[in-house]
């Protein structure tokens, strides 16, 4: 982080003196993918189809910022997935998709000092209801990926799903819903918390009271009020009080 404060061993904080009053927040916000949770799912969801290298590879230049247009290498990764059964899905959250460390208790503690939590994901709806339900999230936004009928029942397109939002839930996206849900909740933009790791969360971060980097990548490091770089998201509590 530039000019930052290494609050202690794996935490550091800059733009702020810390601690800050958890109370005096309304809404905290986060990533779903290598944030909330230990995988990035387009990866997992590939390897079913044989390609996990080739997405991971857009995948991560994605996250690094390293890809000006997030919604076409998405496009690329998901027509990449073209095939993949709901079964094959299923089967990455039963058994590879798990809680980062500390990612319940920091939801249970912002929901406990009167909290809501935002969801935002340029992943997929098949995940994100799942961890909505698990977690207790208040709102989502992600993306749908389209399923096919008749004889290939099941199967993805390689295609995802227009919403009455848009098309791809990207980092505009993220930062559009983040001050939509403050303006309906009748609150500020400061009194919110924005939680990710990759270039598409930096949006949602800038217009964030409080910016958090949870094991980010160094771009993002750079730009967030926080940076959690060892342990789990629930060290964020050790800053705010």
């Amino acid at each position: 982080m530039n000019s930052s404060t290494e609050f202690s061993p794996g935490l550091a904080v800059q733009g702020f003196t810390p601690p800050l009053a958890l109370k005096d927040f309304r809404l905290i916000a986060f990533d779903m993918d290598s944030t909330l949770i230990n995988i990035e799912c387009v990866d997992e969801i590939a390897d079913a189809a044989g390609r996990k290298e080739e997405v991971a590879a857009i995948t991560e230049a994605a996250m690094r910022g390293e890809i000006a247009d997030y919604k076409e290498s998405l496009r690329k990764r998901v027509a990449l997935l073209r095939g993949v059964t709901v079964a094959d899905m299923e089967q990455v959250y039963t058994e590879r998709l798990q809680l980062n460390p500390g990612a319940a208790e920091l939801v249970a503690a912002c929901k406990a000092a009167g909290l809501k939590v935002l969801l935002v994901s340029g992943g997929f709806t098949f995940f994100t209801d799942r961890i909505h339900d698990r977690l207790g999230v208040d709102f989502t936004r992600s993306n749908i990926l389209e399923i096919e009928s008749g004889p290939n029942c099941g199967q993805l397109t390689g295609r995802m799903v227009d919403q009455p939002w848009g098309d791809i839930c990207d980092g505009e996206e993220k930062r559009r819903m983040l001050l939509q849900t403050c303006a309906e909740m009748g609150i500020s933009p400061k009194q919110a918390i924005a939680m990710g790791d990759g270039a598409n969360d930096l949006p949602m971060m800038g217009v964030a009271g409080l910016s958090v980097a949870y094991h980010a990548k160094p771009k993002v490091r750079e730009q967030a009020m926080v940076a959690i770089n060892s342990g789990g998201l629930d060290r964020l509590l050790e800053v705010l009080r």
